[in-house]
């Protein structure tokens, strides 16, 4: 049976294109909100990091209604570290919108996305947003796309399909090039023509792929999923299965049942064959479980998640400040934070150390797992993190190490200089195109990415945009350098003094401020030379009976402090350092506080 009276589809895009602006007016439009109703931006991006960064995390649903057919949403992130939402929630729909911007064109998370909706032979719309750009080149950019299409292999079905061109800012889209439109009715019109009608048996026993989990401290965890075949019924019997593990649950009963509605979760009575919903009341439900009817035990395959490129060791803080900012402290803590985490994101893996204190977490890049970071401290944890790694591969008896595809975006003026730090550190350029703003493409280790952000930054005068995604393995390069400044190091416990900071910004950039509570061992800034200097940042001035000059009795002035944030920290840090993580504070550290063991293993290392 077809079900017309339904689409399912989900917004992939690079990161910037304008998926979760886009899904903004297609709700205003679709009739979700009263004329008079006041709404903010980005509404999709409810978490409080996804508000303050501008950047989409996590998948979420929604939908409008267009003409008596409901269009179920999926607002997917951009980012390539959370490409795991993206893979997961392709399951839930029957086609894509792929957003392009209109003068950036495909960039490496376009690639990703896209590969990942052709493997799945769904149908995919491409819309060229951001029209209404000064420097929009649509026509270039629409070649661009279709070149990418027969890269990654399309069949003509996928080649023949429409192209729309939108300003999702204005709410406006058309199907010819160079005209403006009015409203979003073409984008409507095209969706309900060209994405297909759910498909399946409507009277067979229920069936429900769960794609997202959820949870509500009142009802516990919430699968979310689409209704592959037959009725869910609130108060009826289930059970959850899974197709890896065969493992079979005992009968469950289902509490709840929600549909998406706009931005609301409407409770129902039941939900049929090609309705996305929300159920609660299943115990230990988990993403890529299937819920089915007791008589029909079925589990239906999920979708393969990549696996994670970058590896870092989470431990108990044992620093001399320990315990003093958080709420969760011990090693019991940090497990069960870790592994609520993994039930909800399919990308993350955590593994047991041979310490009881220390978690091997692995995630997809830097930036997935500072996000993690960022969350457990602001939910009341104190722990510390390693230096991220690149996780190594045997392949076919060779040390493999993931490979990314990064695209910069640069003035002509700076080029040379991208070109030369991304050399040294072990990148090839694939392809350079442009006149004043060049195009540059490199295949680079992962592990040459450490780092180089703050680096790209400077060398481009912050007017460069970088991207990577993960493209493959490789063999080993070699070695690549992390760092070629030392860090400045605490001599004591204490409080920084004006005094001691003044003395000491002469040797580099600092990161604290006068009054900063330290202890031995601590980072207190960067080395203007490549090897670590301990400084006296406590020292207090003498104070003596005799009336100094008044030129001598200046006030200390101290140059501009840079305050180091979670990614800087993280970027910064050497492999015999850790970063200190509260609720509070983030503090770099030695691992080994001790000044003279520091030294008496330096030698060691030095004489063998």
């Amino acid at each position: 049976m077809v079900r017309n009276d339904i689409r399912n589809i989900a917004i992939i895009a690079h990161v910037d294109h304008g998926k979760t602006t886009l899904v903004d007016e297609m709700l205003k439009q679709g009739g979700v909100y009263r004329e008079n109703q006041q709404v903010a931006e980005r509404v999709m991006d409810s978490n409080d990091i996804e508000r303050e960064r501008g950047i989409t995390i996590l998948a979420k649903n929604t939908a409008v209604h267009y003409e008596n057919t409901k269009i179920n949403i999926v607002d997917t992130p951009g980012h390539a570290d959370f490409g795991g939402e993206v893979e997961r929630v392709l399951k839930m729909v029957d086609g894509v919108l792929l957003l392009v911007d209109s003068f950036e064109g495909p960039m490496p998370q376009t690639r990703f996305v896209l590969r990942k909706a052709l493997n799945l032979k769904l149908p995919v719309i491409v819309v060229i947003n951001k029209i209404d750009r000064p420097d929009a080149r649509c026509d270039e950019v629409v070649d661009e796309v279709l070149d990418l299409f027969i890269e990654l292999g399309a069949d003509e079905t996928a080649l023949d399909r429409p192209i729309v061109y939108a300003s999702a800012r204005h709410g406006t889209a058309t199907l010819e090039s160079g005209e403006s439109g009015t409203d979003l009715r073409p984008l409507f019109e095209t969706i309900l023509a060209h994405i297909p009608a759910p498909v399946g048996e409507m009277d067979g026993p229920a069936q429900v792929l769960i794609s997202t989990v959820d949870y509500n401290d009142y009802v516990g965890r919430i699968g979310i999923g689409r209704i592959n075949r037959g009725t869910l019924t609130t108060g009826t019997n289930v059970v959850k299965t899974n197709f890896d593990t065969g493992a079979v649950s005992q009968p469950l009963r289902l509490t709840s049942l929600y549909t998406f509605d706009g931005l609301r979760r409407l409770p129902a009575e039941s939900a049929s064959m090609g309705d996305i919903v929300a159920m609660s009341g299943l115990e230990d439900i988990g993403i890529g479980d299937t819920v089915c009817d007791p008589a029909a035990v079925e589990a239906l395959p999920f979708v393969s998640i990549t696996e994670p490129t970058v590896v870092m060791t989470f431990s108990v803080n044992n620093s001399p400040f320990a315990g003093r900012e958080g709420q969760y402290v011990t090693s019991r803590h940090l497990r069960a934070r870790l592994m609520k985490e993994l039930q909800t994101d399919v990308s993350l893996r955590v593994n047991e150390t041979e310490s009881p204190d220390a978690f091997e977490v692995r995630g997809r890049g830097e930036l997935h797992l500072s996000i993690l970071i960022e969350n457990m401290r602001r939910q009341g944890y104190e722990f510390q993190v390693s230096k991220p790694q690149v996780i190594y591969k045997d392949i076919d008896g060779r040390k493999c190490e993931p490979v990314e595809r990064m695209v910069a975006d640069v003035p002509q003026a700076y080029a040379g200089a991208v070109i030369e730090k991304i050399g040294r550190r072990r990148g090839t350029l694939e392809s350079m195109h442009g006149l004043d703003r060049v195009r540059l493409e490199f295949l680079i280790p992962s592990r040459g990415l450490f780092g180089y952000r703050s680096e790209f930054m400077t060398d481009t005068r912050g007017e460069g945009i970088m991207s990577s995604v993960f493209e493959k393995y490789e063999p080993v390069k070699g070695d690549i350098p992390h760092r070629n400044v030392g860090a400045l190091v605490c001599f004591e416990t204490g409080e920084a003094t004006s005094y001691g900071l003044f003395g000491t910004q002469e040797r580099g950039t600092l990161f604290i401020t006068p009054q900063t509570m330290v202890y031995k061992g601590m980072i207190c800034g960067q080395n203007a030379r490549p090897d670590d200097l301990v400084v006296n940042v406590c020292k207090q001035k003498h104070v003596t009976n005799m009336r100094n000059a008044s030129a001598s009795e200046d006030s200390l002035k101290l140059v501009s402090v840079h305050p180091m944030t979670l990614e800087e920290c993280l970027e910064f840090i050497d492999d015999d350092e850790l970063l200190e993580v509260t609720p509070q504070s983030l503090r770099m550290r030695k691992r080994e506080l001790s000044h003279q063991d520091r030294a008496r293993a330096a030698a060691r290392a030095k004489a063998e």
